[in-house]
């Protein structure tokens, strides 16, 4: 298997795996420590949870389909970025847990350079 295809296959897993199951099919004490710490109502919370995972799913498959496109890359870039800024601010602790956003997304934002870097080669197949 090619770097491109581990690399495709890694991005689109983490985010489906982190749509759903921390947020779907059970809502993580960190995922709840998060909203909260936006002042969000208890209703208010669990509804931008759960569409939150919902459309980490939806981008988990427009990255399995569409990882040769340097705007999807790009945007997972951005997205990595913005999601790493939104825990330094609001929950500042958890960039020093075990397994943290940190390490997650750092690997996740590698994978995405590596895609980007093979991106003549994917669409000249």
């Amino acid at each position: 298997m090619s770097a491109i295809q581990i690399s495709r296959y890694i991005l689109s897993f983490s985010w489906i795996y982190h749509g759903l199951f921390p947020k779907l099919f059970h809502i993580a004490p960190l995922e709840k420590a998060m909203t909260a710490s936006m002042g969000l109502s208890d209703e208010l919370s669990y509804f931008v949870t759960k569409s939150a995972g919902i459309g980490e799913v939806i981008f988990g498959f427009i990255i399995f389909f569409c990882y040769q496109s340097r705007f999807v890359l790009l945007a997972n870039i951005g997205a990595l970025i913005g999601l790493l800024l939104f825990v330094a601010l609001l929950q500042p602790y958890l960039l020093i847990e075990a397994f943290n956003p940190v390490t997650t997304n750092i690997s996740m934002i590698g994978f995405s350079m590596i895609l980007l870097s093979n991106i003549k080669q994917i669409n000249n197949k």
